[in-house]
C-alpha cells in the first residue's frame, strides 16, 4: 500500500517537472519573439532595471511558500544563460548595410578574434592586419569604414600613428584598456570620427549578454551612433564616460587590483604554501579569492605589467597602497586594537548603504560558489 502510495508520488512529480519544461519551452518562444521583434527594428533595450524589478518581486512570491528566495534567481540566471548561448547567433544583424568593411587592427589577438567573430556574424565584412601586413596596408585599408585597434598598450601609438591616410568617414576605434593616450593619438592622426571602447571582461566569455563594454566619445558621435547600438544588439551593456575619468577609475579597478593579486601569488609562492590543503581548509569567499589569484597567472603577463606601468599615476596610487600597508602593520605590532577599530568604524560609515548592498550581492555570490567548490 505505501509502495503505490509512493508511486503515485514519484508520478505527480514527474508530471510536474514535464509542466516545467512546457513552460521554459514557452518561456524560450516568448523571448524569441521578443528578440526578433527587437532585431527587426534594430532596437536594443537595457532590461536590466526591469529584470531586477522583476526578481525582487519574484523572491518576495517565493518567501510566501517558504521557498528559498535565490533558488529562484538561480533557476531565472540558467535559463537566461543557457537560451541565449544557443540562440544568440539567429539573432545577430547588420544594423548599417551600407558599411563597406571593418578593418581590425590585431585582430588575431583574442578580444580583436571577439569582435570579428561578432562583426563577421552579423554581415559584416571584416579584414585583419597583423604586425606582418602592413606592406598590404593600403589596399586593405582604402575602402574601410571603420578602423578597429586592438594591439598592446606599449605599441599603440606606433599602431595609430601609421593610420593618417584613412578616408575621411572612416570611423577610428581602439579597445584599449587606457583611454586617454590613444584617444589623443587618434585623434592627431585622423580627422574624422574617432571612438575609444573599453570590454571589462574577458574575451574568452561565452555569454556576452549584459558584459560591460565603457565608451569615451572622441568626435563626430552622431557617425558612430550605429556602432553603438550594434553592441547593445549583442546584449552587451554600455556605460559612457571621458577619458580623464576613465582612466582614474581603471587605476583602482585594474592597475591596483592586478598589483594587489601578483603580491599575494608572489607571497604565496615564496612561502610555498600547500595550494590543495588552502582551497580543503578555506571557506568559499576564500576559495574564491584564490581562484581570482591562480586566473591571474594563467593570462598573458605583457597585458597586466603594460596596464600596470602605464602612468606614472598608477605607480603612485600602488605606492600610497604601499604606505597604508606599511600603517596597518605598525598597528598590528603595537597592538593598538583602538586605532584599528577606530579606522574600521571610519572605513564602515564611508561605504554607508553600499556596505548593505554588497553584503547582499556577495551573499548571492558565495550561494552559488558554495555549489561550484
Amino acid at each position: 500500500m505505501s509502495l503505490t502510495r509512493l508511486t503515485k508520488l514519484y508520478d505527480q512529480i514527474n508530471n510536474i517537472d514535464k509542466s516545467l519544461i512546457h513552460l521554459i519551452a514557452k518561456r524560450f518562444a516568448l523571448v524569441e519573439e521578443a528578440t526578433e521583434l527587437k532585431s527587426s527594428y534594430g532596437i536594443s533595450v537595457d532590461v536590466s532595471e526591469i529584470e531586477s524589478k522583476m526578481i525582487l518581486y519574484l523572491r518576495q512570491e517565493t518567501e510566501k511558500f517558504g521557498i528559498c528566495p535565490e533558488l529562484i534567481e538561480d533557476i531565472l540566471y540558467l535559463i537566461k544563460t543557457k537560451y541565449y548561448k544557443n540562440k544568440y547567433k539567429k539573432f545577430l544583424k547588420k544594423l548599417h548595410p551600407k558599411i563597406k568593411s571593418i578593418v581590425i587592427v590585431g585582430g588575431n589577438g583574442q578580444m580583436g578574434c571577439l569582435f570579428k567573430k561578432m562583426l563577421i556574424s552579423s554581415g559584416y565584412n571584416v579584414k585583419i592586419i597583423e604586425k606582418n601586413d602592413w606592406h598590404n596596408a593600403d589596399s586593405l585599408l582604402f575602402d574601410a569604414s571603420m578602423v578597429i585597434i586592438s594591439v598592446p598598450i606599449d605599441v599603440s601609438k606606433e599602431i595609430i600613428s601609421k593610420l593618417s591616410s584613412l578616408p575621411k568617414d572612416c570611423i577610428l576605434v581602439d579597445i584599449l584598456s587606457l583611454k586617454t593616450i590613444p584617444l589623443k593619438a587618434m585623434l592627431e592622426v585622423h580627422s574624422g570620427p574617432v571612438l575609444g571602447l573599453h570590454p571589462m571582461f574577458s574575451p574568452d566569455h561565452y555569454n556576452l549578454q549584459n558584459q560591460l563594454i565603457i565608451w569615451c566619445d572622441g568626435r563626430y558621435p552622431k557617425s558612430y551612433q550605429w556602432f553603438l547600438e550594434q553592441i547593445k544588439s549583442w546584449g552587451m551593456r554600455m556605460h559612457r564616460v571621458n577619458a580623464i575619468e576613465h582612466d582614474y577609475s581603471m587605476s583602482f579597478i585594474q592597475s591596483l587590483r592586478y598589483f594587489k593579486t601578483f603580491v599575494y601569488g608572489l607571497h604565496l609562492n615564496e612561502e610555498k604554501v600547500n595550494l590543495d590543503q588552502l582551497m580543503d581548509l578555506s571557506s568559499p569567499i576564500h576559495k574564491l579569492e584564490l581562484s581570482i589569484v591562480g586566473r591571474l597567472f594563467t593570462q598573458n603577463p605583457q597585458l597586466y605589467v603594460d596596464i600596470m606601468m602605464s602612468s606614472k599615476s598608477n605607480i603612485a596610487l600602488i605606492k600610497r597602497y604601499y604606505e597604508r600597508f606599511g600603517r596597518t602593520i605598525s598597528l598590528l605590532e603595537q597592538k593598538d586594537k583602538e586605532v584599528f577599530i577606530k579606522n574600521f568604524n571610519v572605513i564602515e560609515k564611508w561605504f554607508g548603504d553600499n556596505s548593505k548592498t554588497f553584503l547582499y550581492k556577495s551573499n548571492m555570490l558565495l550561494n552559488l560558489i558554495n555549489d561550484i567548490f
